[in-house]
């Protein structure tokens, strides 16, 4: 399995099941960052807000999508959705992976929704805060869940991202087994349990 992180909390995850695009993002709605041309077998958005639901830019090939899929339903808040609506993290399995896409998590979430996110092999986890979790919840909720690889997205980096949100060093620097990886991409096969994995972003 290959995953690819395009900046924000776009991902796009490519194994036997096919290619899946999670949360593109609309052209000028993040800062310092533009989607590729794209297409995949299927796409999944956690909510409605532009930088998340690009739909109409992924060219869908068609083929169908061979991955498991599961979803469970929380918000964009910590006040039940009455300040940014519902969030739908989204669960793809494949290959004997299970990777968890969080979205625009803002709360931690309940024994219920622990429940089904269960222990994830990858997880894909928003840490910026404002919109989001912020670095400490971010961090809580990760310890929690105890997936075997941590990928943080959803942070201000050097030239992309919103003013408001934190930057990556504000989650990195309460984790332990954190790696650097050489590009954006990486295959959840060639690193340990309990890695914590920052990708470069990029196309």
């Amino acid at each position: 399995m290959k995953i690819s992180w395009l900046g924000h909390s776009c991902f796009v995850i490519e194994s036997a099941a096919g290619r899946a695009v999670l949360d593109p993002y609309e052209d000028g709605s993040v800062p310092g960052l533009e989607l590729p041309e794209l297409e995949a077998d299927a796409v999944f958005c956690s909510h409605g807000h532009a930088d998340h639901a690009a739909r109409g830019k992924i060219k869908l090939s068609g083929r169908g999508c061979g991955y498991a899929v599961e979803t469970v339903e929380c918000f964009h808040d910590d006040a039940r959705g009455t300040k940014r609506g519902p969030n739908i993290i989204h669960i793809l399995t494949a290959e004997g992976v299970r990777v968890a896409h969080l979205g625009d998590l803002g709360h931690e979430p309940d024994e219920a929704q622990y429940a089904a996110i269960g222990r994830p092999d990858v997880l894909l986890i928003p840490v910026g805060g404002f919109y989001t979790i912020d670095a400490p919840t971010a961090k809580r909720v990760a310890g929690r869940i105890g997936a075997g690889i941590t990928v943080p997205m959803h942070y201000r980096g050097e030239g992309f991202g919103y003013d408001v949100i934190g930057t990556l060093e504000e989650y990195t620097r309460l984790c332990s087994g954190v790696e650097y990886a050489e590009s954006n991409s990486f295959d959840p096969a060639d690193y340990p349990e309990g890695t914590t994995l920052v990708l470069k972003a990029g196309k």
